[in-house]
């Protein structure tokens, strides 16, 4: 949680003026019961009419203050939670664009989603509560206290019964239900996982008619999620109908203790101050509710946090390695193997990859050759190194990959990927992948030698053209040759 609620540290300011503004609204609801039992025994009581008028004029002007303080406490409330995430959910979607094919692979792309949404707005809520509710329900319970005490000490008795109860009930359920907040964020990246993979993979689904199959895994996972939040809830929901029958049972206790001074006529109690003591006994009591539900929000904040310090601290697999930036090399426009072995992160045995020997010089171009499965794309994702071989050596322009830093090797690289990724917005746009600086005639000249400039004319607006997400307007091999006209407009040492 302190990784996480170091994003805060930037936005002091509003830090420090949420809490302040909340012991002011505070401040004048704690003064109003004492002035509405002033306005009982001493005004209507004895019928002063102007001390009622006063105190009365008291009480509205306490209030627009305390309402004032309300507003301001919501308001930089707000700006801090909400500018404590935006900043850790760029941090932490920068921390995912960095990580390599095989920690996005262990993450899977559902739970980063989840990460990435749904735990940090749990932290965003956390803080706002935190700013506020915790400062607004530590007043109220220790002010209550003081308060209730100074109208009579007898009804300390009812906290002394009434308190550690609460205190007992909060702690076992919060205790059972702790843990399950964790398994429920892991229900809901199953969720995630399945309907990412559903919504990328429609095709495949429809063209093998397993609706039905998808369907039933889907209901399979959102039936989990449903019955872990359920038993979640179910514990919680405990909590406000017990600590409600506290409360009351406390009100009646007050009822019975000042009503019974009043009939002793010891004078100790008035019928101002018993209703007194009942506001500020019912305000302990709730405070002591929500301190509870505000244990809820905190351990499910913990889990998410701990989820999102998984990726804030999940270090690079593949990083820069130490040759100059800028430097000359050996060579240029060359690709070497050197006895080169791989398999895939995490399988013990069985290379996809073994003893790989070839040079290709600047100016050759190679074709490789090989069944499905063979290793072809795989050899290819290890010159910009999208994973590591694990023995021997890929050299470009004669230093080994390991060594480079990563923008540079992948800036002397061109690939076009055997799955065309396009994104949504103009074709030209998606041509400028390649080079976002490239005048329109770059852009056409690329798209010429990858022949794509015959179908874009066709595309109303041309060039211009929306294309939809994920390419969807867009045949496979248009979106192929836009992908080879992206990779042409980059004017790569290696294609």
């Amino acid at each position: 949680m302190t990784k996480v609620l170091k994003y805060l540290k930037k936005y002091w300011y509003f830090a420090l003026l949420t809490p302040l503004f909340m012991v002011l609204e505070v401040s004048m609801d704690l003064v109003q019961p004492s002035l509405m039992s002033r306005i009982v025994d001493e005004g209507i009581v004895a019928g002063d009419i102007q001390l009622i008028l006063n105190l009365g004029g008291q009480m509205l002007i306490f209030t627009v203050i305390g309402c004032l303080g309300g507003v301001l406490s919501g308001v930089f409330g707000n700006m801090a939670a909400q500018n404590f995430s935006n900043d850790l959910r760029k941090d932490a979607f920068a921390k995912v664009m960095k990580m390599s094919f095989q920690q996005t692979d262990k993450f899977t792309i559902g739970s980063l989603v989840t990460r990435l949404t749904n735990d940090i707005t749990a932290c965003q809520d956390f803080v706002g509560m935190a700013l506020r509710m915790m400062v607004r329900t530590l007043m109220q319970f220790i002010g209550g206290i003081v308060m209730v005490l100074s109208i009579n000490a007898t009804f300390g008795y009812i906290l002394l019964f009434t308190l550690p109860i609460q205190i007992i009930i909060i702690v076992l359920v919060l205790k059972k239900g702790a843990p399950l907040f964790s398994v429920v964020q892991g229900k809901l990246d199953r969720v995630n996982s399945v309907v990412q993979e559903n919504v990328s993979g429609a095709r495949v689904v429809k063209a093998y008619t397993r609706e039905d199959y998808e369907n039933e895994r889907f209901n399979k996972a959102n039936d989990e999620l449903v019955f872990t939040n359920l038993r979640v809830q179910k514990l919680m929901a405990l909590l406000v109908p017990t600590l409600s029958i506290l409360m009351n049972a406390s009100v009646i206790m007050v009822i019975w203790i000042g009503g019974d001074t009043v009939r002793a006529a010891a004078g100790e109690a008035q019928v101002g101050s018993i209703m007194a003591a009942i506001t500020y006994i019912t305000q302990i009591l709730m405070s002591m509710m929500m301190i509870g539900m505000m244990f809820q929000q905190v351990t499910r904040a913990t889990a998410s946090a701990n989820r999102i310090r998984e990726v804030l601290e999940a270090d690079p697999v593949i990083s820069d390695g130490t040759y100059p930036e800028g430097s000359e090399t050996p060579e240029n426009g060359t690709v070497e193997f050197r006895g080169v072995s791989f398999r895939y992160p995490g399988v013990q045995s069985g290379n996809v990859l073994t003893g790989l020997n070839f040079k290709v010089n600047k100016g050759e171009t190679v074709a490789i050759l090989g069944a499905t499965g063979c290793g072809k794309t795989s050899l290819v994702s290890l010159i910009p190194r999208f994973y590591d071989a694990v023995e021997g050596e890929v050299l470009v322009d004669g230093v080994n990959v390991k060594d480079c830093k990563l923008d540079e090797l992948r800036k002397k690289v061109g690939i076009v990927l055997q799955k065309s990724e396009l994104f949504s917005g103009t074709v030209e746009d998606n041509i400028k992948w390649g080079d976002k600086n490239a005048t329109h005639e770059e852009v056409i000249s690329a798209a010429q030698a990858a022949q794509a400039d015959e179908f874009i004319q066709k595309i109303p607006a041309g060039y211009e053209g929306i294309i939809a997400e994920k390419g969807a307007s867009l045949s496979g091999g248009q979106k192929q040759r836009l992908s080879i006209s992206r990779a042409v407009l980059k004017k790569p040492e290696i294609l």
